[in-house]
């Protein structure tokens, strides 16, 4: 009943809404993408088989094709009440014992990848923990090459070195299927390692702020162990990455599709991919209902966990802000690797990344060729250098587009909430099939595909930090003097979120180059002969054993492009500006962020006294 009377009952009924208008897109796909779905259905049943009028007209009836996609949504809708999901349009069997198996493959998988990723991201942060702990964060170096290049390599490719050498190669572990514990290993490194990279990014943004709060410094005084207080830091900075952490848990079981493939895992992922291009409606309607209503359970538990942590702080407004104003950080790397990344670029630039030389095929590193001949006898850094204006160039505008929407809906929490949720849940590739059946298939059918979901990790950590600024104590002072919401957002929320959100954008860039990628290599993306990265990785992937530059040059760009990102990012300040307190009728005196405000003494009236006799 409290969270009816917050708004939660509205917010339900967005998230139905959404739910809703979700599942009768995925209903009318056959219609919307203009095919007929008798013909994708036989042919998913059996390639061989002619397609004969009288075969298509016999799958129409048997499915109900000929009265349209209205009647056929009522009656799955009508059927899933009552526990019922129909049957598979392909195979036959029962939609619903199938989907809750896969949903059960893909939770075990999701929560392997979980497991190293909170590792992973306790390493990358660990270095930062310690020395906050220590009161030597002064001594800090600006860095995290080593995380960036882990988060900017693909899933895919991370999955296929993994299962050729520790699997094939070594035989140490199981590279294929899926009958128990050993064979979770593998795939789950390949999903959780770039995962935890990302998050450890976030978190090691975060710890500073949180080693520079008063507590902290009344911990150290008491003489309380590093250990306490880095564990006291680690409790104060989590409940801000919980929302983060409940889209990569929706994220990697149901978007694991390239990953499932190679390692041919029976999980969620593949069987919508499946469901989606064979177009099997039940299949495919029940798998996403599925991820849907875990997105919005995680997404709950998640907030609820965020407020337990942060504890009445959060209610009474006695936080402190996490993101203090500080100068940009000086380093030499970003210049360092931007000039290599345009070193790479430049050299290729001339060369033509077409030129066919059957006598070159596979040739290693040389004079001649740098990076290299793929299987064509084409040239690797003509192909990489020419592609990077095409993967750079759309990876910015997605980027930038994301960066604006995710803000600005972010500034709406009830709103954005659900919208984030519904639209996570959705597994990229299936994205894509709605893009490229609404739009067709073109250049920027991947970019639209990814922009639809990149905005919603943005938007949840525009949120989750607003929640916190919004309760700390120089905001309180601030309302206290007068100051009103406008000055409070263009002052003090924005100059505090947007920084952090940046970086945060900036650190997303090559995951949005990986998720075009993506596409390119489960063919939803560019078409040969493109010299598109991921399209390169996907054409060379079968000879990274006999030719392993081929996938190694494409594969080393992209992380280079991450370590440019992550060592850029370190430099995003936004200057705080200054006014007087005169010019502005809200405005109290400008300060540094994070204390408190002195409340001036209010005028002495003056006491009068009889005059003597």
């Amino acid at each position: 009943m409290r969270a009816l009377a917050r708004g939660g009952g509205s917010t339900l009924l967005w998230r139905a809404a959404l739910t809703a208008a979700l599942l009768c897109g995925i209903g009318l796909l056959p219609w919307l993408s203009r095919t007929d779905p008798a013909l994708t259905v036989l042919k998913a049943r059996s390639a061989d088989r002619d397609p004969t009028p009288e075969a298509l007209r016999a799958i129409r009836d048997q499915l109900g094709l000929s009265d349209g996609p209205l009647p056929l949504l009522g009656h799955w809708l009508g059927g899933l009440l009552h526990g019922d999901a129909g049957h598979s349009w392909v195979s036959g069997s029962q939609v619903l014992p199938t989907v809750v198996q896969a949903l059960g493959v893909s939770l075990m998988l999701m929560a392997g990848a979980l497991a190293v990723a909170v590792c992973t991201a306790a390493t990358v942060c660990a270095r930062t923990q310690w020395l906050g702990s220590m009161r030597r964060l002064g001594t800090r170096r600006p860095g995290g090459t080593g995380s960036a290049v882990l988060a900017a390599l693909p899933e895919f490719l991370v999955a296929s070195v993994l299962a050729s050498v520790i699997g094939v190669q070594l035989g140490w572990l199981p590279a294929l299927g899926w009958y128990g514990p050993q064979w979770m290993v593998l795939p789950s490194l390949a999903l959780g390692l770039p995962a935890g990279a990302v998050l450890g990014r976030l978190l090691d943004d975060l710890l500073p702020g949180a080693f520079a709060e008063p507590w902290a410094l009344a911990a150290a005084a008491r003489g309380l162990p590093p250990s306490s207080v880095a564990r006291k830091a680690l409790r104060r900075c989590v409940p801000g990455l919980l929302p983060n952490l409940g889209l990569f848990v929706v994220s990697l079981t149901g978007g694991a599709v390239a990953v499932e493939q190679i390692f041919d895992i029976p999980g969620l992922g593949q069987l919508t991919l499946r469901a989606a291009l064979a177009q099997d409606l039940p299949v495919l309607q029940t798998g996403t209902l599925a991820l849907v209503l875990l997105a919005a359970v995680v997404s709950a538990l998640a907030r609820l966990a965020a407020r337990l942590l942060i504890g009445p702080g959060l209610r009474d407004g006695a936080l402190h802000s996490l993101h203090p104003p500080a100068p940009p950080t000086r380093s030499i790397l970003p210049l360092l690797y931007g000039a290599l990344l345009a070193a790479v670029i430049g050299l290729g630039l001339p060369r033509d990344p077409l030129a066919l030389n059957p006598a070159a095929r596979l040739q290693p590193p040389s004079y001649a060729h740098a990076f290299g001949t793929d299987a064509l006898g084409r040239d690797i850094l003509a192909r990489v250098a020419h592609g990077a204006l095409t993967t750079l160039g759309i990876a910015l505008a997605v980027s930038a587009a994301a960066l604006i929407t995710g803000v600005l809906l972010g500034l709406l929490p009830r709103l954005s909430g659900p919208v984030s949720d519904t639209i996570n849940a959705i597994p990229p590739v299936l994205a894509g099939l709605l893009v490229t059946g609404l739009a067709g298939s073109g250049p920027w059918t991947p970019a639209i595909a990814v922009a639809i979901g990149a905005w919603t990790p943005l938007a949840t950590h525009t949120s989750a930090l607003l929640q916190q600024e919004r309760a700390t104590t120089h905001l309180t002072a601030a309302r206290a003097l007068g100051a009103t919401e406008w000055y409070l957002l263009t002052r003090e929320l924005l100059p505090a979120v947007l920084p952090p959100v940046v970086r945060h954008a900036l650190l997303r860039l090559p995951g949005i180059a990986l998720n075009l990628a993506a596409l390119s290599f489960l063919g939803l993306g560019a078409q040969p002969p493109s010299p598109e990265w991921g399209l390169l990785l996907a054409e060379n992937q079968p000879y990274a054993e006999r030719a392993p530059w081929a996938v190694l040059a494409p594969a080393a760009v992209l992380a280079l492009l991450g370590a440019l990102a992550v060592t850029a990012a370190g430099g995003v300040r936004i200057p705080r500006l200054r006014r007087r307190a005169s010019s502005h009728p809200g405005a109290p005196t400008d300060r540094p962020r994070g204390t408190a405000q002195t409340v001036p003494e209010p005028p002495r009236t003056p006491v009068l006294t009889p005059p003597s006799k």
